[in-house]
């Protein structure tokens, strides 16, 4: 993936302040000025690492999240460009401190005390211009599984960064940990959860008790992907994505008698009672809860990952930013909605792994979203409905012998109509394979009613929303959203997303949730596997 710029930075430039001017495609819109503490109203936020080709500057990220109405963010460091250039994004970030740092933090106050002058003081101090940039800090990431030796410096680190912060006034930041799901033992049904034992004691209720005096978040990485992956089929894919089940398959708390109609709720209730196994209790009252990681991943190893699509992927995320903006609770906590941060912005083609690893973000690395989120009528989050104007063109990485093999059969058994990029005709220029087949597969695409595999074209098409019609060459699609405009009344040509050339991904990590590899050793059955109806739980 990685940065394919066909017209450079200028360009990228021009096409993010045109996108300023219209309805964003993503729904980041804050319905709160909280920040990371995990109180007040929920929101939804967005990850950002590093892990990528020609990584965009700081400040074309900013005008990237600008452009995209990204108010909420996480970060897997504190690096100072960065949050130089997310001053002038009116964006909120949760800061990270690596895991190769925390021995040094932990084992040090004074060291503590410096990081927080040199990371923090500038962007949220006293004499700052930009108070409210830096919402909390994140130290470490899921420590107990992706370095354990570096657990007993942990809560130093944490406690430690809070006493500087105070020291500073600035203890309305929050520190906290983002811990993986793992820690939580028996999980479903929710009632009977409990936390790991060999950490309970030792590490988690110390943390609980510091964070509920600090009034800081619990921070967790909360997947449900991964959670049915391990079921082996028994975690039905529909209640992932939050789609009910039917009656008889519905599931039920056969201690609660609460009825659960997502597997996200059904994993946070279970923290829930965990946290309340541990009676952990503190000045600040109940510890809220903030998801610091979720998401699907939209392409893996067919047989290993066969339910990393991108047709999952559009589900969860687009289910998950409609839960969040009800503001539903859940069944034991109703009405009190966790904020969330999706992993991640952008596909990550640097990350090792499963083939999964790098396909979780919800743009590609030059701007082009990987799906199209549906969250038309989501209140606040979505101002316009964009899911129907999309376009099919070429993919800039694509073999051209491919791209030409493609073209050939849409022109040809495909019956597109390609009259356009004959000689002498609008879409002729530029004579070259790409814009030619570009052209061909949107004007396939378009007469399929975009239907899904539509804009496959042998792995060599990609969708986009950015509209390529160019001079006196009209798309397809745009002919389409024409005729809608001229039929209906309402313009729906207006809302566009950026090309977002040269746009890049940013997420720095040292491992995820170490569960997951469990998944690569065995391959799941293509069957589903149907629960009986007398079930009250997944068993």
């Amino acid at each position: 993936m990685g940065s394919r710029s066909r017209g450079g930075r200028h360009l990228l430039l021009l096409l993010l302040h045109l996108l300023s001017l219209h309805s964003s495609l993503l729904p980041w819109a804050a319905v709160s000025a909280a920040g990371g503490g995990g109180s007040g109203d929920p929101y939804v936020g967005v990850t950002i690492g590093t892990a990528v080709t020609n990584l965009l500057s700081p400040s074309d990220l900013a005008e990237f999240l600008r452009a995209q109405r990204i108010t909420h963010v996480r970060l897997y460091d504190a690096d100072p460009r960065m949050l130089s250039a997310l001053a002038s994004s009116g964006a909120r970030a949760i800061v990270g401190v690596p895991n190769d740092e925390l021995l040094a933090l932990g084992s040090s106050p004074a060291t503590a005390s410096a990081w927080v002058a040199r990371r923090v003081l500038h962007y949220a101090g006293a004499n700052s211009s930009t108070p409210g940039l830096i919402a909390a800090i994140a130290v470490g990431d899921e420590v107990p599984t992706a370095l354990p030796s570096a657990l007993p410096v942990l809560l130093p680190a944490i406690q430690s960064l809070a006493a500087a912060l105070a020291a500073a006034n600035l203890s309305s930041i929050p520190v906290s940990t983002p811990l993986p799901f793992s820690v939580v033992l028996d999980p479903f049904p929710p009632s009977q959860a409990f936390f790991n034992q060999s950490l309970a004691k030792s590490f988690i209720l110390p943390l609980l008790s510091h964070l509920a005096n600090t009034s800081a978040p619990l921070m967790l990485n909360l997947y449900p992907y991964y959670s049915m992956m391990q079921s082996n089929g028994v975690i039905p894919l529909d209640n992932a994505l939050f789609k009910p089940l039917p009656p008889s398959l519905e599931m039920v708390d056969p201690n609660t008698l609460l009825h659960y109609t997502n597997v996200f709720d059904a994993m946070l209730d279970a923290v829930h009672v965990a946290v309340k196994n541990l009676n952990a209790t503190g000045g600040g009252g109940p510890v809220p809860v903030l998801v610091t990681e979720t998401g699907w991943p939209s392409y893996g190893d067919r047989r290993a990952e066969p339910y990393a699509t991108r047709d999952n992927a559009d589900a969860y995320n687009s289910n998950l930013i409609k839960h969040v903006n009800d503001k539903p609770g859940t069944p034991m906590r109703p009405g009190a909605q966790a904020s969330v941060y999706i992993y991640e912005l952008f596909n990550e083609d640097l990350r090792p792994g499963p083939v999964s690893e790098a396909n979780w973000g919800l743009f590609h690395g030059n701007g082009t979203p990987v799906y199209l989120l549906h969250v038309s009528g989501a209140g606040g989050f979505l101002a316009n409905d964009t899911t129907d104007r999309t376009f099919c063109i070429a993919s800039d990485d694509a073999d051209e012998k491919a791209v030409q093999a493609a073209m050939d059969w849409a022109c040809g058994p495909g019956r597109t109509d390609c009259t356009a990029i004959q000689p002498g005709q609008g879409c002729y220029e530029p004579n070259d394979v790409r814009s030619h087949a570009s052209f061909a597969f949107d004007s396939y695409y378009q007469s399929q009613g975009k239907a899904a595999g539509s804009c496959y074209f042998q792995g060599v098409g990609m969708v986009t929303t950015t509209d390529p019609s160019h001079d006196s060459c009209i798309f397809p699609g745009s002919k389409l959203l024409s005729n809608v405009t001229k039929s209906d009344g309402a313009n729906t040509t207006t809302a566009q997303t950026s090309d977002a050339e040269g746009s890049a991904i940013w997420r720095l990590r040292t491992g995820r949730e170490t569960g997951f590899l469990f998944i690569l050793r065995w391959l799941l059955s293509l069957s589903v596997v149907l629960i009986t109806t007398n079930s009250n739980f997944w068993t």
